[in-house]
């Protein structure tokens, strides 16, 4: 029946994150508040139907348990947090997840439910996102499964998984858009005062907020130094000789504190600037490519394109709408 509501069931389980249960449902509800036509029906389910102690340690009380979900579904989502590995490996829980997976619209996980989806063999062959912290394990345990660390969500076919907590925000509200459009979508939004969405290529960590200054002097002098002069000349040799290092020590130095090398260091900072200036600023492509230190606008579209998966003019658009909503 057309006006019959979309059945959403949320998959809990023990030590499960609150946030990734609570962010989908109450986007749905926010969708369903601001008359969502057909609205959302909520249920929340785990293996016995007992209490979920959460993570944080408050505890949950499903609608049923899951040997009780029948019939088809629109959405079934998979909560993480601390238990999804041992959800991972309770054969219950995957057995319901894979007979309900058959019967829904549409599935999705939230931060390392991505392990459970995976487990269950319903990531093979596609490409997936989890909380960048657990990517190269999701990778590693699960060889089929094509891992991108870097979204905030990421769709392939009918299942969706997203990077991790508030991220399942943006994963939620781009569902609501797809089932009720860009307008309801956006008071969603409005009313969580949250972003109308994030876009799901955004990289979910940017160095500039990544972690404290490294210890080691000549990286944290270094790292200052690039973040304030990014149209100087930064390449290895020119960063080496200001350190007084070799250009081999400069690359085992950023290798062992940073993770990377020197020049994919620089070059993700320009392009992180320079996101920045797009999304502030009304400044013309070739001024912030200039001041970022790229040598033309094509090579800024180029880095954003790689960084991002957009091309800058896109993400210009996307967050100018967001910032005024």
């Amino acid at each position: 029946m057309a006006g019959s509501p979309r059945r959403v069931v949320i998959v809990g389980y023990a030590d499960a994150e609150l946030l990734d249960i609570a962010c989908p449902a109450d986007v749905f509800d926010a969708a369903n508040r601001l008359g969502a036509r057909p609205p959302y029906e909520l249920q929340l389910a785990s293996v016995d139907g007992h209490g979920i102690r959460t993570g944080s340690g408050l505890t949950l009380q499903p609608h049923l348990r899951l040997d009780q979900v029948a019939g088809d579904l629109d959405t079934l989502v998979v909560s993480g947090g601390w238990g999804s590995t041992a959800a991972a490996a309770d054969e219950r829980v995957l057995a319901h997840v894979r007979r309900l997976a058959r019967t829904s619209r549409r599935v999705a996980s939230v931060c390392t439910g991505a392990e459970v989806l995976a487990a269950a063999g319903l990531l093979n062959g596609r490409r997936a996102t989890t909380h960048w912290r657990y990517a190269d394990r999701l990778a590693r345990e699960y060889p089929a499964v094509t891992v991108d660390p870097v979204p905030l969500y990421v769709r392939h076919g009918n299942v969706y998984t997203a990077a991790g907590v508030t991220s399942g925000l943006d994963l939620t509200l781009s569902l609501v858009e797809a089932d009720h459009g860009p307008s309801l979508a956006r008071e969603a939004a409005r009313m969580l005062v949250t972003y109308l969405q994030r876009p799901g290529n955004q990289a979910q960590v940017s160095l500039f907020l990544a972690g404290p200054p490294p210890e080691h002097r000549e990286v944290r002098d270094l790292t200052a130094y690039i973040t304030e002069h990014l149209d100087a000349d930064l390449g290895t040799p020119a960063l080496a000789a200001r350190a007084g290092i070799s250009t081999r020590q400069l690359t085992r130095l950023f290798d062992a504190h940073l993770g990377t090398t020197p020049g994919r260091y620089v070059r993700t900072i320009r392009t992180e600037h320079a996101a920045r200036l797009l999304s502030g600023t009304d400044l013309p492509l070739a001024t912030i490519a200039r001041r970022c230190g790229f040598g033309s606008t094509e090579t800024l579209r180029q880095a954003f394109l790689d960084h991002f998966d957009t091309p800058p003019s896109a993400y210009r658009r996307v967050h100018v709408r967001q910032a005024h909503g």
